[in-house]
């Protein structure tokens, strides 16, 4: 996860507004959370939290360390449960437990250090822990099989071999091999934690590209980014969170980078005039 993005400060006086209600759409989201809260003890990390992730569409989470995101994600995916707040997937209530729980509903998540195992190949790991098996054996032409079959559709074309151990593959190809993973369980909304931190330049473009594709095969899509430059790239709409809180949810084309920062940092002038007038309350 991201260094320093835990989410966790004191709660201190009154706990300020819910974060505004995103704005109605035609389509019901794959997900829809309303009025989400997390504590740790006396530490309070989401207060309110309202977000819509979209099927067929990219939404760029950003946010200061320590804003919430981390967090935030771990509750969508199942580790963390909310204290507060309800969670709806495609139109009707449920109850995230766990992460097997997210897998069911169709949630995968690529964390930044891609728990990708190095001495294992690309399709021991895209099967680790969910191998298949043909009379009490390793069915290893049906893997490598679907293993191909995802990489072609996601047009993932670096890799010489899909027998070749993890270890020997750049961070672009590994990365690319964390979200064939994750697609590949008939997934139907992807987080990316930080997918493009510390590649380089080529590489970097070869993974916005593959999480363009995604979305091109209507897959939602949920990427923490601090590179303001790649999520101005990709997203079709961004969600800025400040202290525990999504103080902005809009197109990417009513932001720029300047006013993104500025929720960023302040939390916006409409956050700043509500939380005094709470504390005032």
């Amino acid at each position: 996860m991201s260094n320093g993005d835990d989410g966790s400060r004191p709660a201190q006086g009154a706990p300020g507004p819910p974060s505004p209600a995103p704005t109605a759409s035609s389509a019901t989201p794959l997900l829809r959370l309303r009025g989400i809260e997390k504590h740790f003890g006396a530490v309070q990390a989401l207060y309110g939290v309202n977000l819509d992730l979209p099927a067929g569409a990219i939404t760029c989470l950003v946010g200061d360390n320590g804003a919430g995101k981390s967090v935030l994600t771990r509750t969508i995916s199942g580790i963390h449960q909310p204290d507060k707040g309800e969670v709806f997937w495609e139109g009707r209530p449920v109850h995230i437990r766990s992460p097997r729980d997210a897998s069911r509903l169709g949630i995968e998540t690529v964390y930044q250090d891609l728990a990708l195992a190095d001495n294992l190949d690309i399709v021991q790991n895209m099967f680790l822990g969910r191998e298949r098996t043909r009379r009490g054996l390793l069915d290893e032409d049906s893997m490598e099989h679907t293993a191909k079959e995802t990489l072609a559709s996601l047009r993932v074309t670096t890799v010489r071999s899909i027998r070749q151990p993890v270890v020997s593959l750049s961070g672009g190809q590994r990365q690319s091999v964390a979200v064939a993973k994750a697609v590949m369980w008939n997934s139907k909304l992807v987080l990316l934690d930080e997918p493009t931190a510390a590649l380089g330049v080529v590489q970097t473009a070869q993974v916005l590209a593959l999480v363009r594709r995604l979305r091109d095969r209507g897959l939602g899509v949920m990427m923490i980014s601090h590179n303001l430059n790649d999520v101005f790239e990709v997203a079709d709409r961004i969600a800025v969170m400040y202290l525990g809180r999504i103080v902005a949810e809009k197109p990417a084309s009513e932001l720029d980078r300047q006013t993104t920062v500025q929720y960023m940092t302040t939390g916006g002038e409409l956050y700043i005039a509500e939380r005094q007038a709470a504390l005032g309350a």
